[in-house]
């Protein structure tokens, strides 16, 4: 470059023995420069000159004493940082302002950590635990009671009735029978051994007999033809 093409773009004055700066290899004094090509910063709205720092985030400058979080006004200069509603905030404001707090501890669920979700509610991971053995539930069944959550084998050591013919537990339904349990298809004829859920039946010494098994071996018998009296005639 010669001399005399050694000047200010935009003003020509000439640049020899003074500080510029390139732009499209193209040469600017520095108060050009500044008053065309600088940013405004979002914070103090004046220009980012070339002798300080420019920092960008989403085509939005800041000068770098100005890059600080909204809310605490701590520095964000080399620091993690999210945005809310075009605000910058550190994770801890961000944390405190916009994460769920957890239903348990009632504590931030910090961003990245791993939370669990259940009936609308959240909870650290850590948190959800079952109410009995304390051990977390994470993504395992579980049954849910007025006083905690519970996972499957304490909710059945706790709660659940088994029944009275095969010590299984009983999910659902069942049958009340002399204050025991039974599943339904448990709650068999003391004789024949048919299912009685659906069936009129009767007890003796505390066992249950379809009505075909009671009439046969405990009904009183006719004196004239010895046939069974069966419960039906004898409610007539």
């Amino acid at each position: 470059m010669t001399t005399a093409q050694f000047d200010c773009q935009y003003c020509t004055a000439s640049l020899l023995g003074k500080k510029y700066v390139l732009k499209d290899d193209n040469p600017y004094c520095v108060s050009c420069y500044d008053r065309i090509f600088s940013n405004y910063c979002e914070e103090c709205k004046e220009p980012i000159e070339s002798d300080s720092k420019d920092l960008c985030y989403k085509q939005r400058h800041w000068h770098e004493g100005c890059f600080k979080c909204t809310k605490c006004k701590h520095s964000l200069v080399e620091k993690p940082f999210a945005a809310k509603d075009e605000r910058l905030l550190c994770t801890e404001c961000y944390s405190n302002e916009c994460s769920s707090k957890c239903f348990k501890c009632k504590r931030t669920i910090m961003p990245g950590s791993r939370k669990m979700e259940f009936k609308g509610n959240y909870w650290h991971e850590t948190c959800f635990v079952c109410e009995l053995c304390l051990q977390p539930i994470g993504t395992k069944p579980l049954i849910s009671k007025e006083n905690g959550n519970y996972c499957l084998p304490c909710f059945e050591k706790k709660f659940a009735h088994y029944c009275n013919f095969c010590n299984k537990v009983i999910s659902s339904g069942g049958i009340m029978f002399h204050d025991q349990q039974w599943h339904r298809e448990c709650f068999l004829c003391s004789g024949c051994r048919k299912e009685l859920c659906e069936e009129e039946f009767m007890s003796k010494d505390d066992y249950p007999f379809c009505m075909d098994c009671y009439n046969h071996l405990y009904a009183k018998r006719c004196a004239a033809c010895t046939k069974p009296i069966t419960v039906e005639i004898m409610n007539r």
